[in-house]
């Protein structure tokens, strides 16, 4: 298999997931800063110039996070990540989905990026103001989900890679405070070895 990603952007969450996994992987990073999402060598192997991206041992390339995930989890039960039993599943798959389709892309993404939002800069101030209104309202719900677990699904599983990915940007790149029951996952998740591989290997610090 092969990771395509950026040092500290979502695909953190599949880099941590294939370290769970144990299994033989190589790993591109692309420098987004540089345009190379943009440029043939990569557009070639996934035309919507995204990370994280999967390149499968059959050749096949596979988009989307949610979808990585599951696969991930999927077709390595030996690893654990598949939550035990439907009503877990379809939380983890709830969960994974928020993160990503809501916090990540209406949240954080008018933060960093408020000109997709809005053309003219005099409004991004008012952009970036209400990403980090939903993302916050977000990691609310996130702790709710949480109350009384150690996990989103009760046991580890690919959805926590999904809090964790987001729980990073909001405390390990913002600096800004978590609330408790998600500060308690993070805490658990960068206490895991495959967390902390992926950390030194993308040269980033909790």
């Amino acid at each position: 298999m092969k990771l395509y990603y950026a040092p500290g952007a979502c695909s953190i969450g599949i880099h941590v997931l294939l370290e769970e996994i144990g299994k033989p992987y190589e790993t591109v990073k692309l420098n987004f800063q540089e345009g190379q999402q943009y440029k043939p060598e990569f557009t070639s192997i996934n035309p919507k110039s995204k990370v994280p991206t999967l390149q499968r041992e059959d050749g096949s390339v596979l988009t989307e996070y949610p979808a990585i995930a599951y696969w991930l989890a999927a077709s390595n039960p030996e690893a654990g990540l598949m939550p035990k039993g439907t009503e877990e599943t379809v939380r983890a798959m709830e969960t994974t989905d928020y993160c990503v389709a809501t916090m990540h892309m209406q949240g954080f993404s008018r933060m960093f990026r408020p000109a997709n939002f809005a053309p003219n800069e005099a409004d991004h101030d008012k952009v970036k103001a209400r990403g980090e209104e939903l993302f916050s309202k977000g990691l609310g719900v996130l702790d709710k989900a949480l109350a009384g677990k150690e996990y989103v699904a009760g046991s580890y599983s690919f959805a926590d890679s999904a809090v964790f990915y987001v729980s990073f940007w909001w405390n390990g790149r913002l600096k800004k405070d978590l609330p408790a029951n998600v500060a308690a996952h993070y805490k658990r998740m960068t206490a895991r070895p495959a967390v902390q591989r992926t950390f030194q290997q993308e040269g980033l610090a909790a």
